[in-house]
């Protein structure tokens, strides 16, 4: 007579479906990374968003959150990801896209392009680099515009040591102005910190360039004799490759032990399909003016969501946590910089008036 087969216990079953939940995430992330671009495009060329909606959370009650606030402080959380999106940088000042009136695409209206995303085509870039060129002045990091408490919230996870990465899409350089180390940045989408030449691909520094820019001119290679190619910073365009340390999410997502997502519509692919390769169970935290993708309607009891203003939401959520007075001090400390760079501006434009009258 046959050994009877033990039925696995409960613990084992939920188990292999964990196992089997990081298996389906898996290959879904990886069937989005497959053609290694930033996303898919039609074949007039214009930017197409992937508008999936997973299923999703609603909010759940404070004192869910509270227990996540709970396990931060007792030292169980150690590994915390956070992605990123524009909508952490509007308290900043920097105006979004879209705005019919004051977005950044509706400044390029002079240049009557067909399609405003057409500024991020590689292949209309070669015929006709001036309107990027206009764009990338406003964007440019310059110390115009400076970070807000959600970008110091990531900040002070790192001054804690419990920041594992930081994956963001945005190119306005913020996060490295809150002195986010750079290996702790992954820049999905490019940065301006570098350039290269699109003709002998020899690399410089973004600030060789900087002056150019603002000056409205096209920066031309110096780099190599007899090229005088454009010269195009490094931010990714469509349908072009993502920056290899993007691909670090393979290592990165299977250690997090929470997973933070602020400012993103959760459209644009693959990034957006990054938050589906956490553990199941992992929690995860939105900070948005509203919900979106998996946090809308899923019953994901690990999900929540802080809506509204999200520097108002951090605010909340730090203080929750009891690190409040750390986002002040550094707030406080960036206005003293500030009024400090403006009080040099001033006495620099008194000298130069008192040279002239003489």
């Amino acid at each position: 007579m046959g050994k009877k087969i033990k039925k696995g216990s409960k613990k084992d079953k939920e188990a292999t479906k964990a196992k089997n939940d990081d298996s389906m995430n898996s290959k879904k992330l990886e069937a989005s990374l497959s053609d290694m671009s930033l996303t898919a495009k039609s074949d007039n060329s214009k930017l197409k968003l992937d508008n999936r909606r997973r299923c999703s959370s609603t909010t759940r009650s404070m004192t869910s959150l509270s227990h996540v606030v709970n396990q931060i402080n007792e030292g169980m959380i150690k590994n915390v990801i956070v992605m990123v999106g524009a909508g952490i940088s509007t308290r900043s000042g920097i105006p979004d896209f879209r705005s019919p009136e004051t977005g950044l695409y509706a400044n390029l209206k002079r240049f009557q392009l067909e399609d405003p995303c057409d500024v991020f085509d590689f292949d209309y870039f070669l015929k006709n680099p001036r309107p990027f060129f206009e764009l990338a002045k406003e964007l440019y990091p310059s110390g115009k515009y400076l970070p807000n408490e959600a970008h110091f919230f990531i900040k002070i996870l790192h001054d804690r040591g419990i920041l594992k990465r930081l994956y963001t899409q945005n190119i306005d350089g913020l996060e490295r102005a809150a002195d986010i180390p750079e290996g702790k940045l992954i820049e999905a989408h490019g940065t301006f910190s570098s350039a290269t030449c699109i003709k002998c691909k020899k690399q410089c520094k973004g600030k060789e360039i900087k002056n150019q820019i603002f000056e409205g001119e096209i920066p031309r290679c110096h780099m190599t004799d007899n090229c005088r190619a454009v010269i195009k910073p490094d931010i990714v365009f469509f349908g072009k490759d993502l920056p290899k340390r993007f691909f670090t999410f393979q290592h990165d997502f299977t250690k997090c032990d929470l997973l933070i997502v602020m400012g993103t519509s959760l459209q644009v692919q693959p990034f957006a399909d990054l938050i589906n390769s956490v553990n199941p169970r992992t929690p995860r935290i939105l900070f948005n003016r509203e919900k979106v993708g998996p946090f809308v309607k899923c019953k994901r009891k690990e999900d929540f969501t802080m809506t509204g203003d999200i520097s108002d939401s951090t605010r909340k959520f730090m203080d929750m946590l009891g690190w409040e007075h750390q986002l002040d001090s550094y707030l406080q400390k960036q206005q003293k910089e500030k009024k400090k760079a403006r009080g040099k501006e001033i006495c620099g434009s008194s000298k130069g008036e008192k040279k002239t009258d003489r």
